[in-house]
């Protein structure tokens, strides 16, 4: 896992038979702005010399602060280091806790769509039969009515069977709670922690340290149905993440941080007008909760790696309170 303190840019450009390539790539250090400099004129320099190679390269990195980062760290504001543990500000101002090995799974409550089979029984059907009373009535018309009037009809029907089946297998938070019980019956011996979120479960694995690259950390992740580019980006930035301060459209701040955008870093003029957004930010959000810790699976063991993150993302997230989640 790599946050660095320090960023900088590198840019070189050629113009050769009227034709300008320009590259530019990001550099970084947590050591000092002219090593963060110097990085990212060695970056810069091997893609410029891949890209005149003729290697079909990006010409310039985005400047991301975390999601869709490929190749580049977390660029986020580092608010504080706790071991191998970093606490950042995320690009809409609230606090993530980084850590390599500590693995954290979010589940949103999302309802499903329904089922292909579902579809597929109550669809093709009613289009066949439409089709084949259209073409016995002798008019090409009749069976394009018919089938679009089928198709209007198979929607109605899978609707209301959806919910139906809504109504008898129990809501989006039942689902969540089934599926963090079924993996604890099918792995007794790991231990884990269940948090709620305002809008879904965090889990937390405490009986030993993961690697985001273990197949294990992949088959968990696709177990409990975490968020697919949650799961990719542990792979990319090599650690697991959780937000550990509210949200601030959720506690009545429905300014964005400042400036816009907030990507880290940012030109000193501007840090005033940031602080002052976090001041107010911090303010409000002393009322409310990130998570709330409710029951834990297994033998309940915490290996001493992952006990100080337990701790840290407890505090942090007032989990053990009883404020209201935002």
């Amino acid at each position: 896992m790599i946050v660095p303190q320090y960023w900088a840019e590198g840019r070189l450009q050629h113009r050769s038979k009227g034709r300008q390539v320009t590259v530019r790539r990001f550099g970084w250090s947590d050591v000092s702005q002219q090593e963060a400099q110097a990085h990212a004129d060695a970056r810069t320099r091997e893609a410029f010399e891949r890209v005149l190679a003729g290697e079909p390269l990006q010409r310039r990195e985005d400047k991301r602060p975390y999601n869709g980062a490929v190749g580049v760290p977390i660029r986020e504001e580092i608010i504080a280091r706790d071991g191998d543990s970093v606490i950042t500000r995320n690009s809409y101002g609230a606090l993530c806790l980084n850590t390599p090995h500590a693995l954290f799974v979010d589940i949103d409550f999302e309802a499903p769509g329904p089922a292909a089979a579902l579809k597929r029984n109550v669809r093709l059907p009613l289009l066949a039969f439409a089709v084949i009373a259209g073409i016995w009535a002798g008019y090409w018309w009749v069976a394009l009515v018919a089938a679009v009037v089928a198709w209007l009809v198979a929607g109605r029907v899978i609707r209301h069977l959806h919910a139906a089946r809504l109504r008898r297998d129990g809501r989006p938070e039942a689902w969540a709670n089934a599926r963090v019980e079924a993996f604890a019956a099918a792995h007794p011996d790991w231990s884990l922690r269940q948090y709620r979120t305002p809008a879904g479960l965090r889990v937390l694995v405490t009986h030993r340290p993961f690697d985001p690259a273990e197949p294990e950390v992949e088959a968990c992740f696709k177990a409990l149905q975490s968020d697919p580019v949650y799961a990719v980006m542990c792979v990319r930035q090599h650690c697991f993440r959780a937000r550990v301060s509210p949200k601030p459209w959720r506690i009545g701040i429905d300014r964005h941080l400042r400036p816009r955008p907030g990507t880290w870093p940012i030109k000193p003029e501007r840090m005033e007008e940031r602080r002052q957004w976090v001041n107010d930010y911090e303010r409000r959000s002393a009322g409310f909760a990130a998570c709330r810790y409710e029951r834990s699976f297994g033998e309940g063991r915490i290996d001493p790696g992952v006990e100080p993150v337990r701790a840290l993302h407890d505090r942090l997230c007032r989990a053990e309170s009883a404020l209201p989640l935002a």
